[in-house]
């Protein structure tokens, strides 16, 4: 995923968490906040130390970012999104994770509209 694809500042996080709206499924909640600074997306992946250690952590981050990056060309723009993993995504497949994230995506209306 490419540097400005991503949500890294902590006053960033704050705004999205304090503004932004939110959906959840056993497996993610999202975070979305409108900006208009931004020219596409941008994403930020957030796990608890209650998912497990590090290396358990990093691996669902780079896992949501890869489904994110599959899937870029379908986000809408102008928007800073947060995925929070929970739990229930660490005993899930790669093709589940990404049912699951595309399905709270769906849901809270990030998507684009499919043509045809």
């Amino acid at each position: 995923m490419h540097r400005k694809l991503r949500l890294r500042n902590r006053a960033d996080f704050s705004r999205v968490y304090r503004h932004g709206k939110s959906f959840a499924n056993h497996q993610f909640v999202v975070y979305w906040s409108r900006k208009k600074e931004v020219e596409q997306f941008r994403v930020g992946v957030s796990c608890s130390k209650k998912i497990g250690n590090a290396v358990v952590r990093n691996r669902m981050r780079r896992l949501v970012k890869e489904i994110v990056r599959h899937h870029q060309h379908q986000i809408i723009e102008h928007i800073d999104l947060i995925f929070i993993v929970r739990k229930g995504a660490l005993d899930k497949s790669y093709q589940e994770l990404e049912k699951s994230v595309l399905h709270v995506l769906r849901k809270s209306s990030l998507l684009k509209a499919k043509r045809g």
